[in-house]
């Protein structure tokens, strides 16, 4: 029994220090695009530059896409 006065406030203690780095951690951005990294591993650009094929222009009066 003795044991809980000593567990009880080490769990609220631990329990605030999470809380304290999930804040600090959404105040600095770490929460703010996590869809966007995952999307430009998949869309990189791995060919070597030797083997690229360059753009190809647009002809003179077409619309951007």
């Amino acid at each position: 029994m003795e044991v809980l006065y000593l567990l009880i406030p080490l769990s609220l203690v631990i329990v605030a220090v999470a809380v304290w780095i999930f804040f600090r951690m959404s105040d600095g951005g770490q929460f703010d695009d996590p869809v966007g990294p995952a999307h430009s591993v998949l869309m990189d650009d791995d060919t070597p530059a030797a083997t690229r094929k360059p753009p190809v222009a647009a002809p003179p009066g077409a619309p951007p896409h």
